[in-house]
């Protein structure tokens, strides 16, 4: 069975294994596995056995940081100095980026060493992973099946044993639906906790990166790597970051947990409340206060979010010209074909929908009637949250409405397939941090539940799932296959 980061720490701190063993293991796993899940775009093998070098020189002096010698993989979507960074899209499909996401640079600094760089939907637009240049990503559960997406090739990696975690970003819930859908756990931040520098946008007023791993304990360690202030972001939070690991011991007795009642209405499946109903019954017995709440205007956040969503990355994407970076069309006869079939050529089916939506509700005569009405509802989904968190101190719910469907079941359906994203949407629209864990199975495929916390009380989501993970094993479990 694959090691958490944690037992990796261990059994490094104690020799048991050197950071070089256990990177080459990986890497190994990546040539047996991907081949099936298509989780990787591109794969280190010379860096990684670089850095494992480097981390066991470092172990040997008694210099081990944080995450000295542990090997992740990292979204491809945050810049790696050197390292081809795609997006998931033939635009970007021979940009080798300058320098370094602050994400990578702060994990480089604590000494992890990165395997490669994980598959995505395009510009992480989509739910599923099927909307990459590089073909789908297949789910460890089941690979007939979707993982999830936009960050479907980091949960992926992660569910098989092919990393021991991995990055991934969270626009409308690209960690937690994938998290879900390949059973590990995944964190998304409140909004600034984790700086966007050098992760490409899709919507910024929405991006947030977080981590996957296969226990909340390991995610507190991962969180603790990549949060802080930066300079280079403006819309990064001087907050300061706690120790994420010092509380996770803390029992949950008294804490009032609420569930929205919007949440639990029709739309979920039946089967799936029914696991979450056992791991509701089971943080009662931990001894938390359960009750019944109420977010009215829930049912709002999926037309908000697309209209704030798809505006935003119209104007974050005009910059892909076929100029500066990245594709450009062959034999441009005038600056204006070279726009039209650099980006024609580039952009896949789904960008270039949410290109054209953005466009048409940021235009002239139309901006107040969608841009503008969807900020207005967007502040109502904010003030709903407080509302409640006046009488709780965590929101729990699904994750997904259903566990992960069939590959291909929903390309032709796009309305169905933004449906997936219900109740994980609302947390970008406030900023407010989330996470997935795992929480049993339906039909042999993996279930997740969603908590929800305050701004900035990432320490308080991470205890109280380490709590649940003390007294259940959803988050050990391994698909057979890559046992």
């Amino acid at each position: 069975m694959p090691m958490t980061v944690t037992e990796i720490r261990q059994g490094l701190a104690a020799g048991e294994f050197s950071s070089s063993e256990i990177t080459r293991d990986y890497l190994a796993r990546i040539a047996q596995h991907n081949p099936t899940l298509n989780c990787f775009i591109s794969v280190t093998e010379a860096l990684a056995l670089d850095q494992a070098r480097q981390a066991d020189a470092r172990l040997a002096q008694g210099k081990a940081g944080l995450l000295t010698g542990v090997p992740i993989a990292h979204k491809d979507l945050f810049c790696t100095d050197g390292v081809r960074t795609s997006c998931g899209s033939r635009i970007l499909d021979n940009f080798v980026a300058p320098y370094d996401a602050t994400v990578v640079e702060r994990f480089r600094q604590t000494g992890a060493v990165m395997l490669g760089k994980t598959n995505m939907d395009e510009f992480a637009m989509g739910s599923s992973n099927e909307n990459s240049h590089y073909g789908n990503v297949a789910n460890p559960w089941k690979t007939t099946h979707v993982p999830g997406g936009s960050s479907g090739g980091s949960a992926a990696a992660v569910a098989a044993g092919l990393a021991a975690a991995a990055t991934g970003t969270d626009t409308g819930g690209s960690i937690r639906q994938p998290a879900a859908l390949c059973g590990v756990t995944g964190i998304k931040p409140t909004y600034g906790r984790v700086s966007r520098y050098g992760m490409i946008a899709f919507g910024s007023s929405l991006d947030q990166g977080g981590p996957f791993a296969r226990s909340a304990a390991d995610c507190a360690l991962l969180l603790q790597a990549m949060a802080g202030f930066d300079g280079r972001d403006s819309t990064s939070s001087e907050t300061d970051v706690p120790d994420y690991s010092a509380s996770l011991e803390q029992g949950v007795e008294g804490l009032r947990i609420g569930l929205p009642k919007e949440y639990f209405a029709e739309g979920l499946d039946s089967r799936l409340a029914g696991v979450i109903d056992t791991a509701i019954d089971e943080l009662r017995k931990l001894g938390a206060d359960i009750s019944e709440i109420s977010l009215p205007n829930t049912g709002l956040s999926i037309p908000t979010y697309y209209v704030i969503a798809m505006a935003e990355a119209s104007s974050n994407l005009s910059r892909f010209d076929g100029v500066r970076f990245g594709h450009r069309c062959a034999n441009p006869v005038d600056l204006e074909d070279l726009y039209k079939r650099s980006r024609g050529e580039g952009f896949g089916e789904e960008v270039k929908r949410r290109i054209l939506i953005g466009t048409y509700a940021l235009s002239a005569g139309y901006y107040d009637a969608y841009y503008l009405k969807a900020q207005q509802l967007r502040r109502m989904i904010k003030d709903d949250f407080q509302k409640a968190f006046d009488s709780v101190d965590l929101i729990l719910g699904p994750t997904t409405p259903e566990v992960a469907f069939a590959i291909g079941a929903k390309t032709d359906d796009p309305v169905s397939m933004y449906l997936q994203d219900i109740y994980t949407i609302s947390l970008n629209l406030a900023g407010l941090p989330g996470m997935s864990l795992p929480a049993g199975f339906v039909d042999g495929l993996p279930v997740g539940i969603q908590l929800i916390a305050n701004y900035f009380d990432e320490a308080r989501l991470l205890q109280t799932a380490h709590q649940y993970q003390q007294v259940s094993d959803w988050h050990l479990q391994t698909p057979e296959a890559f046992s």
